[in-house]
C-alpha cells in the first residue's frame, strides 16, 4: 500500500492477489470482493483526510456508490490494484475516484477494469449522528472545483429522490416454491439472504470505549452480500456462468447497527438481448431496539451479462412478465439501459 500525503490531491493505493473464495466455480473474480475493495480503499483515505484537522475524530460512512462499469472479469492469480483519490470537497461529504487495475504476475499484463466514484460523510467518533466539517483540498484550478461541485450537487439531488421512493415502503421479496413457478418468471428467480450484524463484519474504526456505535463500516460488506444476491437471481435466470457488467448507483439511505438482522433481496426487472438488471435492496431490522421497527438501508440495480466456457457473451432468456406492476418495473429498467447504452456510445465517440 502506498499513500500521498500531499493535501492538494490525497491518494492512497492497495493491492491483493485474488483467490479462489474471491471466485465462482470457473475463476471468475465476484463483483461484490472488486466493490468490497472499491470501499474499504475509499473508506481508509475519507477517515484519514477527515482527521488531517483538529476537533472531533470522526470515520467516513459511505452514503453512495455512483455508477461501476466492470470493463475486463478479473481472474484467480491475479493481483488487483485499488486506486483512490480525492477529488472534490464539500462542507459535508467526501468524493473519492476509484481506479481498479488487473495485473496477471506471469505475463505482466494490466487492465483497467473499473471505475467507480464514492461519497463518503464524516460521522464523529463521539456522537454518531453527528456529521462533522470536512477539511477542503488545494483543486489545480477552478474549472476543477466547479465540475466536482456539479457532481455535489447531482449526486446529492438523485440520492434525496431516491430515499423518498424507498425510504419507508418495505417491498418484501417471498421466498417462492419453485416447482409451481413458470421459469423465467420474476418469481422463479428472486432470491433473499438474510444476516447478522456482528462486530466481524464491522472496522475498528466502528468501535468506540469497547461499543460499536455504527457499523457504517461494513458497507463493503453490504455491497458483497448484495452481489452475491444478485448473481444467486441471474444465475437461477439463466443456468449459465454470469460475471457482474455494472452497478448503478448505490445509495446508502440510513445507518446500519451491530445487531440488526439485515435481509438482502434482489429481483429481475428487465432483460435485454445479452444483459440482465436485478433490483436489489438491503431491508434491517434492528433485535435490540425492535419498537423502531424495519426500514430499508441500502439499494441498488446490478446488471449482469451471462458467458459460455470461452467467457463470450450468450443471449439471455427474456423475462416472463406478470403483472402491471411488474411491467412497470421492466419499463423503468428499459429506459435506464437505453439511456446507460446512450452514454457509452457517446463516451467512445468522445474518446475517439
Amino acid at each position: 500500500m502506498s499513500i500521498s500525503n500531499a493535501q492538494a490531491t490525497p491518494s492512497i493505493q492497495i493491492c491483493r492477489i485474488m483467490r479462489p473464495d474471491d471466485a465462482n466455480i470457473v475463476g471468475n473474480v465476484h463483483g461484490g470482493t472488486i466493490l468490497k475493495m472499491i470501499e474499504e480503499a475509499g473508506c481508509i483515505i475519507g477517515t484519514r483526510h477527515c482527521n488531517s484537522q483538529t476537533g472531533d475524530r470522526c470515520v467516513a460512512a459511505l452514503a453512495r456508490v455512483e455508477r461501476t462499469d466492470f470493463l475486463y472479469p478479473m481472474f484467480i492469480g491475479e493481483v488487483a490494484h485499488v486506486s483512490a483519490e480525492i477529488t472534490y470537497t464539500s462542507k459535508n461529504s467526501v468524493e473519492v475516484q476509484v481506479n481498479v487495475l488487473s495485473e496477471n504476475i506471469v505475463t505482466g499484463t494490466k487492465k483497467l477494469t473499473n471505475k467507480a466514484t464514492l461519497w463518503y460523510v464524516p460521522l464523529s467518533l463521539q456522537n454518531v449522528d453527528k456529521i462533522i466539517e470536512v477539511p477542503p483540498i488545494e483543486y489545480s484550478s477552478q474549472e476543477q472545483e466547479e465540475a466536482g461541485k456539479k457532481r455535489y450537487e447531482a449526486q446529492k439531488l438523485e440520492r434525496t429522490e431516491t430515499k423518498e421512493r424507498n425510504g419507508e415502503i418495505i417491498m418484501s421479496v417471498s421466498l417462492p416454491d419453485r416447482q409451481t413457478k413458470e421459469p423465467y418468471t420474476v418469481a422463479f428467480s428472486q432470491s433473499s439472504l438474510i444476516h447478522l450484524v456482528g462486530p466481524s463484519d464491522c472496522t475498528l474504526h466502528g468501535f468506540v470505549h469497547g461499543e460499536l456505535h455504527s457499523s457504517q463500516s461494513m458497507s463493503g460488506v453490504t455491497m458483497k452480500l448484495m452481489d452475491e444476491v444478485a448473481g444467486i437471481v441471474a444465475v437461477r435466470h439463466c443456468k449459465t456462468n454470469i460475471v457482474t457488467a455494472s452497478v448503478d448507483a448505490i445509495n446508502f439511505h440510513r445507518k446500519i447497527k451491530k445487531g440488526c438482522v439485515i435481509t438482502v433481496s434482489g429481483r429481475m426487472t428487465f432483460t435485454s438481448n445479452k444483459s440482465m438488471e436485478i433490483e436489489v435492496f438491503v431491508d434491517a431490522d434492528p433485535l435490540v431496539e425492535a419498537e423502531k421497527g424495519k426500514y430499508r438501508a441500502v439499494t441498488a440495480f446490478f446488471t449482469y451479462i451471462s458467458l459460455d466456457k470461452e467467457n463470450k457473451p450468450l443471449p439471455v432468456p427474456p423475462l416472463k412478465l406478470e403483472g402491471e406492476e411488474e411491467q412497470k418495473r421492466f419499463e423503468e429498467g428499459k429506459a435506464r439501459y437505453l439511456q446507460n447504452k446512450a452514454k457509452r456510445l457517446t463516451d467512445k465517440e468522445r474518446q475517439q
